[in-house]
């Protein structure tokens, strides 16, 4: 089984320390011998013989075995603990690293609370599997050999009688492992979509409320957790089935040992002493019995969590540094487009997208939502990759670079912004953790976030909410975009960064870009003209493709399609007689002109 080869690469790192805990195990099994045997010897020759000489020894005996055991016990406990934590650690780590590297397309299939129970839930089965299931068992397993040995050195007819619960047993044990497994598979689905549908639900309690759906999302969550208890129950209703016949079983151990027992006692055939052995011998068999549904419902829950966490894990990402990647430590920012297409589940999202950017100017994409400015962005980055053509930066094409320089080399301020639970220091400096905080503040002051940043009551030392709850909008945007001034990048992409401040602020951000001239690539992502109209070249998007480019003023002289968004965003009525229904959807202008006007 592959998810079980992967897991014994975890587990062998640890093997030495594995087979000290399962020695230290087979000496306390061994030692568990002694004290039944010294109980019929105390019945035998002290109480019926009369040799009380005998007995400070035996009682010497008991206590030096059983103190021996205790710190035995507590001893392999700690190393097999030590194990457990240790595997989880490397796998844990392992499991994270693959899931950084994992690309856009994985984490759009996936749920995040999905991928937090094989972090979580999934974890704790394989830590309770070591820890503790493989020394039970393997003790149990040895108690049961030593004692059904033991009992046969007594007494082979008494011992053959009880040897006959054995195969019921066995085949209880069978058919309980084959019918209890998939109800595991369906327990940690359903755990995952829980946990999915309360982690979507904690991050997005905002809509809930503003929508005032709670009562609509308490339903949901009712349909959910049903269906996980349903799952559970399923899984009780199957072990239910199973114990009572182990419970039985090692009952009936019991039953034929006091009637049995008792009865060659009075035959004379065994002597008192030995039955208290045979007696002192019967947990060792019982225990295992009746454990032994337990043990396969762990086993299952361990193998289902491993092959969980092996199906995520193996989950190749579509966009890897090639095998031998061109080293670019430094770059200089030059960016150009080859007949660029992207087409994903039977839809073209871009196509012939074919543009130059020199190092040091600024590029604006203005277009309708939907006409592909982010997947132009999102391509250069190799956040996915073209299906036709292809992207070069400093004239070596995008998927022959190293994936980390190259994204090293971009700063990006993204539309979608995410901000940790962590200071507004932090979360500036992301991008460089070992910056000074100077560098902190001046990339806050072009980005016109200092003023109130310092206004917070701790300032920078600030802890912002999970996802930047309690600042602005504006606010949030402005600290993205310090966070990606502080990279000092080679291509610097701003997508939609102003659009959530006011026109006066975003005059100042605009004033403190143009100090970057020459430093670095800038692209601008807006649909307000006012973010773009000093760029050096303007691309004009719908649909996909590229409409029209130029400068500000040669757009305008075109007339079309940026020429009457223009009007449109200023105020002035655009102008029907001379619009080309080619250049694009009318609904462009009002949006455009919505957007405009917002601020």
């Amino acid at each position: 089984m592959a998810s079980m080869k992967w897991f014994w690469g975890f587990l062998k790192k640890y093997c030495a320390l594995l087979l000290l805990g399962l020695v230290m195990t087979t000496f306390i099994s061994i030692l568990a011998i002694i004290n039944p045997y010294i109980s019929g010897l105390i019945v035998d020759d002290v109480i019926q013989g009369g040799n009380t000489g005998l007995l400070p020894r035996l009682i010497l005996i008991l206590l030096i075995v059983t103190i021996v055991r205790s710190i035995l016990r507590f001893s392999y406990q700690v190393v097999f603990e030590t194990c457990s934590q240790g595997v989880l650690y490397d796998m844990r780590d392992a499991v994270f690293r693959k899931l950084l590297a994992e690309d856009f397309a994985f984490y759009n299939r996936k749920k995040t609370g999905d991928l937090m129970s094989r972090q979580t839930g999934d974890m704790d089965a394989i830590r309770h599997f070591v820890a503790f299931l493989i020394y039970c068992v393997y003790e149990n397993v040895l108690l049961f050999i030593f004692a059904l040995v033991m009992i046969f050195t007594v007494n082979q007819k008494l011992a053959l009688c009880m040897v006959l619960v054995l195969p019921f047993t066995a085949l209880t044990t069978f058919r309980q492992s084959k019918a209890v497994r998939p109800t595991f598979a369906r327990i940690r689905d359903r755990f995952s979509s829980l946990n999915a549908f309360v982690q979507e639900n904690v991050s997005g309690n905002r809509v809930v409320k503003a929508f005032a759906k709670e009562d609509f999302e308490m339903e949901k969550f009712n349909r959910e957790n049903d269906a996980y208890k349903e799952a559970q129950l399923a899984s009780s209703r199957m072990w239910m089935k199973y114990l009572p016949v182990f419970e039985v079983l090692s009952y009936l151990l019991n039953v034929i040992l006091m009637l049995y027992g008792g009865y060659m006692v009075i035959q004379g055939e065994i002597s008192l002493g030995n039955l208290v052995t045979v007696n002192g011998y019967l947990w060792m068999l019982t225990v295992p019995l009746r454990m032994t549904g337990w043990w396969i419902n762990d086993t299952h829950r361990f193998l289902t969590s491993v092959e969980k966490i092996y199906d995520t894990y193996m989950e190749e990402p579509q966009i890897k540094t090639p095998p031998v990647p061109v080293e670019r430590r430094h770059m200089e920012g030059n960016v150009e487009f080859q007949n660029v297409s992207y087409r994903t589940d039977d839809e073209n999202i871009v196509s012939d997208i074919s543009f130059t950017a020199k190092k040091g100017q600024t590029i604006g994409i203005l277009g309708t939502t939907g006409a592909g400015k982010s997947t132009v962005m999102n391509l250069l980055c190799r956040f996915m990759d073209t299906t036709q053509g292809q992207i070069l930066v400093d004239g070596v094409n995008v998927k022959d670079l190293n994936l980390r320089d190259l994204r090293d080399n971009i700063g990006m301020a993204m539309q979608d912004i995410f901000l940790f639970s962590d200071t507004i220091e932090g979360n500036i400096a992301y991008g460089r953790p070992e910056c000074s905080f100077e560098e902190i503040r001046e990339a806050a002051i072009m980005a016109d976030a200092n003023h109130f940043i310092q206004r917070m009551p701790e300032g920078y030392d600030t802890i912002v909410g999970e996802r930047g709850v309690g600042l602005s909008g504006g606010q949030k945007q402005r600290i993205s975009l310090a966070r990606a001034l502080l990279k000092k990048p080679a291509i610097l992409i701003l997508d939609d960064t102003t659009s959530a401040v006011d026109m006066e602020t975003e005059s100042y951000i605009q004033n403190q870009l143009k100090k970057l001239n020459g430093q670095c690539t800038i692209f601008v992502i807006a649909y307000r003209i006012s973010s773009i109209k000093d760029a050096d070249q303007i691309l004009v998007m719908n649909d996909g493709k590229i409409i029209e480019r130029g400068t500000h003023q040669q757009l305008l002289d075109k007339n079309g399609y940026y020429a009457d968004a223009f009007r449109h965003q200023y105020g002035e009525i655009p102008r029907t007689d001379t619009y080309d229904s080619s250049y694009g959807h009318p609904a462009f202008f009002t949006g455009a002109a919505a957007f405009g006007k917002s601020s």
